[in-house]
């Protein structure tokens, strides 16, 4: 029967190697991130369950691998929401309705040659990789998304790059004829040409470009009864490129198809575009009013002294829940005030939206893909000042 193995391989030659390998041979792979602390790697093998493991020293056998079934091409491990890995099953069916129904949104030209930049053991790295090689388009892969080189990519022949929101403020996007951006909420000054994707591991990527379902994708949000189409609801998708079922043999999607994503959002009903609102679990209910993280984010980020800012809620006996405003400001020793983010945000947006808290940190944590990682941020670290 086909196996899975895993390849803990920077990106490059010796990754599409042996991809290419497994593929002949019929087997699946799993792709890692070679440098992954090792308690993180143990919980996706557990999760996705390889007979073996490929690295730059070698091959590893493994005894508990479970075989894979035929035209299952690539398992990828999801980020989760909570931490925990669960691990999505794509066949090269679903490989293959991606790629099309990309290259037909994006138009297709002899010349497109893509970069693949971003981690290849996430969804959004590796469908660059089977983008390309399924649609004949010219391909070069390197190891880490250095700013430096992908602003030099262009000047090699590359036309097309997948970035997430962080690393298309490192760049020069102009140099770019398409640059395709997901992972987290797009800038709301974005060019042009820079097309802000959704969709999830599960969906083996983006199917919904610029806030329109790509060719035979479905979209649609589940609103309760006699609710206003303006208020967000569960954004559910169907598509040919959904996962065929996690590892351990369970299919979220229903039996007519549709996969609920977990995220809240509305469509326009005069131009059929999805606006996505975020994480249903990540809106904060405060004194009986729905705040939303991205919309308080993107206010924040424009008050002097943020350089980076994540927006939670946290547990209040008053207001049920608080809006606390995590920063890492620009300089240490003159950071914002509470009173500052607050009048920034009552300024345009309604009184709930607010922040009663401020924490500073160093650092955000976050995903190899940019995504915040708000679970991490919802316990206080106990340097918050509070207004």
């Amino acid at each position: 029967m086909p196996e899975l193995v895993g390849l803990a391989l920077p990106g490059g030659a010796p990754f599409l190697r042996e991809l290419r390998a497994a593929w002949d041979r019929g087997d699946a792979v799993l792709p890692l991130a070679p440098d992954d602390p090792e308690p993180h790697r143990r919980r996706q093998l557990e999760a996705a369950r390889p007979a073996r493991v490929i690295t730059e020293g070698g091959v590893e056998e493994l005894d508990d691998g479970l075989p894979v079934e035929d035209g299952d091409a690539v398992v990828v491990c999801t980020s989760g929401t909570t931490g925990a890995p669960r691990a999505a099953v794509h066949t090269h069916d679903g490989l293959e309705a991606a790629a099309f129904a990309s290259a037909t949104a994006l138009g297709v030209a002899p010349d497109v040659r893509w970069l693949a930049c971003l981690p290849l053991h996430h969804v959004g790295g590796f469908s660059v990789l089977s983008r390309a090689l399924l649609t004949g388009a010219g391909l070069e892969v390197v190891p880490r998304p250095d700013p430096a080189v992908i602003d030099a990519a262009p000047g090699r022949g590359c036309t097309h790059v997948s970035l997430v929101p962080t690393l298309l403020g490192r760049i020069d996007p102009a140099r770019w004829r398409t640059i395709l951006l997901g992972g987290s909420a797009p800038p709301a000054d974005r060019p042009a040409h820079v097309v802000a994707t959704y969709g999830c591991t599960e969906t083996y990527g983006g199917v919904v470009y610029d806030g329109l379902a790509l060719n035979g994708v479905s979209v649609r949000t589940v609103a309760a009864p006699g609710s206003h189409w303006s208020v967000p609801a569960p954004i559910e998708l169907r598509t040919p490129s959904l996962m065929r079922c996690y590892r351990d043999g369970s299919q979220p999607a229903g039996g007519d198809g549709w996969f609920r994503t977990g995220d809240l959002g509305t469509i326009d009903p005069d131009s059929g575009r999805l606006d996505v609102a975020g994480r249903a679990d990540d809106v904060i209910v405060s004194g009986g009013e729905n705040v939303w993280p991205d919309s308080v984010e993107a206010v924040l980020g424009g008050v002097p002294g943020v350089v980076e800012v994540a927006v939670v809620g946290r547990p209040d006996p008053e207001w049920g829940q608080r809006v606390v405003a995590v920063v890492v400001p620009a300089d240490p020793a003159r950071p914002p005030r509470v009173e500052e983010l607050r009048s920034a945000v009552r300024a345009e947006l309604p009184p709930a939206c607010a922040p009663r808290e401020l924490e500073l940190r160093d650092s955000l944590p976050r995903t190899a893909l940019g995504k915040i990682e708000r679970y991490r941020l919802r316990q206080s670290n106990g340097s918050e000042r509070t207004g």
